[in-house]
């Protein structure tokens, strides 16, 4: 305790964020692994896999959207804590007899985790603009990758946590356990997080919801393709390839996600040394349509190995961890980037905005994940994968060259 008094306020309100940010991505992985292997196991066909996640991604759009309006009305501490609850009542939710566990009933349960842990991110992202003083731009990236990275990296440890715990304790034991432990740091976040972070010293009109920034605009479109890029055949479409054609068990797909993501978050974290801060460089537009141009390539390489069944193991699982390398930087960049271009006052509003799009990428990769697979294989998603990332690139190419505030500090 003596070393958390010593800390100023503006660390410890970062700390608190970060804990609650790390303890919901440690569920939210673990639940999405739990969900996928379960329901594979069940025989369900990856469209209907795909399906379940569909009101996840959706009301992510639209909870981005209306959250950002929310923390600039009643602070970033309620809606964060609004976050960590909803996401007790969806665990607790798939806790019901396997007899209930419909194809509705689960939606509804991935629609709650979905509005969850987009207020939590947005409430996470949006409060380091707030903890970091203006012009300290080095800062305020390292901050915010340190932040993005570690969730990452959680969010694998998780994927292995839902895989371990399916297997030792069966589906609803595991989520009925992270309900508990999740409800505990809830009540803690009530008492200890700041009262009204990031309020909007003025009430925000409910027009304002869309971004007058080019900026950001451009940027949204940009991280819309990157994501949709990533789920396209990450979210159904590798983890059941892995389970029927390689015959992996649970434990051996959860592993291998979990290392991908753990991988990517560690990159994440990186990312100001990867893209020079040490010269005194920060990113700007330019460093983004580098790095996503860079990423192009992977997809397709893999896709094409893939039909000539070149040492296919060889070809997907390094071509993806080289995937996962390069993606964290742009993931991590476009993280620095709508932090920097947000305005202070309101900065939920344009951090919202921002994150709408990311969620529209997730949805339209989740769909495709699932129906592309389906019909046509995961060279064909690959293929797709491609595609989107060149769209970001192109989309990248408008990002301003120099934004305001770009000291070093």
């Amino acid at each position: 305790m003596s070393v958390w008094s010593r800390q100023s306020p503006e660390v410890r309100q970062y700390l608190l964020v970060t804990g609650n940010y790390w303890a919901f991505t440690l569920t939210d992985g673990a639940l999405r692994m739990l969900v996928v292997l379960h329901f594979h196991a069940l025989g369900y066909a990856p469209m209907q896999i795909a399906a379940l996640f569909l009101f996840y991604e959706i009301f992510g759009v639209v909870t981005n959207l209306l959250g950002g309006y929310l923390g600039a009305r009643l602070g970033l501490n309620r809606t964060m804590n609004i976050g960590l609850g909803l996401q007790v009542l969806a665990l607790l939710m798939l806790a019901a007899p396997t007899a209930l566990l419909t194809i509705p009933w689960v939606m509804v349960t991935q629609a709650l985790s979905g509005i969850a842990k987009d207020l939590n991110k947005m409430s996470a992202k949006s409060s380091i603009k707030l903890l970091v003083p203006d012009g300290q731009q080095g800062t305020l990236y390292q901050w915010v990758a340190l932040l993005t990275g570690s969730k990452n990296a959680l969010k694998g440890i998780g994927f292995f946590l839902g895989a371990v715990l399916l297997t030792l304790f069966g589906f609803a034991s595991a989520v009925i356990a992270m309900a508990a432990v999740l409800a505990l740091i809830w009540l803690a976040s009530l008492v200890l997080l700041k009262k009204d972070l990031g309020k909007a010293t003025a009430k925000p009109k409910f027009r304002e919801l869309l971004s007058k920034s080019r900026a950001i605009n451009v940027l949204s479109g940009a991280r819309l393709f990157l994501f949709g890029a990533r789920d396209v055949w990450f979210v159904v479409a590798l983890p059941v390839y892995l389970s029927a054609e390689f015959g992996w068990d649970f434990w051996q797909v959860g592993g291998f996600l979990a290392a991908w993501v753990i991988g990517y978050g560690v990159v994440q974290s990186l990312a100001p040394a990867i893209t020079g801060r040490q010269r005194g460089h920060v990113p700007d537009g330019r460093t983004a349509l580098t790095w996503a141009s860079a990423l192009a390539a992977l997809p397709a390489l893999m896709a094409i190995g893939l039909a000539a069944a070149w040492h296919v193991p060889v070809v997907l699982l390094g071509g993806l961890m080289m995937f996962g390398a390069v993606f964290a930087v742009n993931s991590s960049l476009h993280s620095y980037l709508i932090v920097s271009y947000a305005r202070e006052d309101g900065v939920s509003l344009d951090v919202g905005f921002y994150y709408m799009s990311n969620a529209m990428g997730r949805l339209l990769g989740t769909v495709l994940s699932g129906w592309v697979f389906q019909g046509y294989g995961l060279a064909t998603c690959l293929w797709v994968s491609c595609l989107f990332v060149a769209l970001a690139a192109i989309i990248s190419s408008a990002l301003p060259r120099h934004h305001a505030g770009a000291g070093l500090s």
